[in-house]
């Protein structure tokens, strides 16, 4: 199982991080190993003062496909459900400055939060899907998959040119505005619609 990642696919994050808008979708992988345990906390790791939450909309690959074309992208999934790309943000603009590979900001142990829930797609208007993130009852992360620069399924057909999909990846999907930093002590829930999805306490 792999889990891929898909970068700067709103146009208000790219503004807010103050990156380029890209041409293309920006692509990079996590390793199994960054999946965090379900019920378990986050634990902030020693080599980092800024983790910051990203709520993604997450789907999860049912069939093994390679150069899948966009027409028949759609059967590739049928469960949807919400993830946070965890990232070191003091490590990964460190690491950008110097040109290097993100890895170490994207990829450490506990970096890929999935949620307690998935949901058939089925039930949903994929391109008019709304997602939210609450920090402590406060809501800091608002999401429309109206509002994403490559939908769904051309995401899946544009990944597949490069990395064959087997039966359980998962592609997270990219994250809107209102990134933030996570402390110790503070307390995620995240919801598809009206429904709960994930929730996650930081220690």
């Amino acid at each position: 199982m792999k889990i891929i990642c898909i970068g700067r696919n709103y146009a208000d994050h790219v503004q807010e991080l103050a990156n380029e808008k890209p041409d293309s979708p920006v692509i990079f992988l996590k390793p199994d190993s960054a999946l965090l345990a379900k019920k378990q906390p986050f634990f902030i790791p020693p080599f980092t003062n800024e983790v910051h939450h990203e709520l993604e909309l997450v789907i999860k690959i049912n069939r093994l496909g390679k150069f899948i074309t966009q027409k028949f992208a759609h059967k590739y999934y049928d469960q949807i459900g919400l993830g946070l790309d965890l990232t070191a943000r003091d490590l990964q603009n460190e690491l950008k400055s110097k040109g290097l590979p993100w890895e170490k900001a994207k990829a450490f142990d506990g970096a890929a939060v999935v949620g307690h829930k998935w949901m058939d797609k089925q039930k949903f208007d994929l391109n008019n899907l709304n997602f939210q993130l609450n920090k402590n009852g406060q809501v800091v992360q608002q999401g429309n998959t109206s509002l994403m620069l490559w939908k769904i399924d051309e995401l899946i057909a544009y990944v597949s040119t490069f990395f064959t999909l087997k039966i359980g990846d998962l592609i997270f999907t990219g994250t809107p505005a209102g990134v933030g930093k996570i402390s110790e002590g503070d307390y995620l829930e995240a919801f598809l619609e009206s429904e709960k999805l994930l929730d996650l306490k930081i220690r």
